[in-house]
């Protein structure tokens, strides 16, 4: 995914302790904390990693304009949310990604690529694209 092992480590910590992971209780291990990250995916995700659709850039498409929510999402507008990406091949309005390298470690793993452009759907979107 292009993060290196000390922000994978740090955000780890991070969120056992906001609560969005919990350590197992056999293995000690962390885990997701899977009521607390769902409520915070739908309440609080656009407020703390706000979207604002940018210029018109080359990038690859994101939220309603990704292959696999083309058909389950309508558009917004007349362009189309992109991460920026030189090597994109889709022309839109920039959508800053949560991180990075977003952008290429989509394109390598079709599940991550799905559920970060619905966390885009949820960026951008209303109440309609959190249901």
């Amino acid at each position: 995914m292009g993060v290196s092992k000390t922000e994978v480590n740090a955000s780890i910590r991070r969120s056992i302790d906001v609560g969005l992971a919990i350590k197992d209780r056999e293995s000690g291990y962390p885990k997701a904390n899977k009521r607390a990250l769902l409520e915070f995916v739908v309440h609080g995700l656009k407020y703390v990693f706000p979207a604002k659709p940018a210029e018109i850039t080359r990038g690859v498409p994101t939220a309603f304009s990704a292959p696999m929510l083309q058909k389950e999402l309508s558009s917004m507008g007349d362009y189309i949310p992109v991460w920026p990406w030189a090597e994109g091949e889709q022309k839109g309005q920039a959508v800053p990604p949560l991180f990075k390298t977003v952008p290429k470690a989509a394109l390598h793993d079709n599940r991550l690529y799905e559920l970060l452009a619905l966390t885009d759907a949820i960026r951008l979107g209303n109440s309609r694209e959190s249901k």
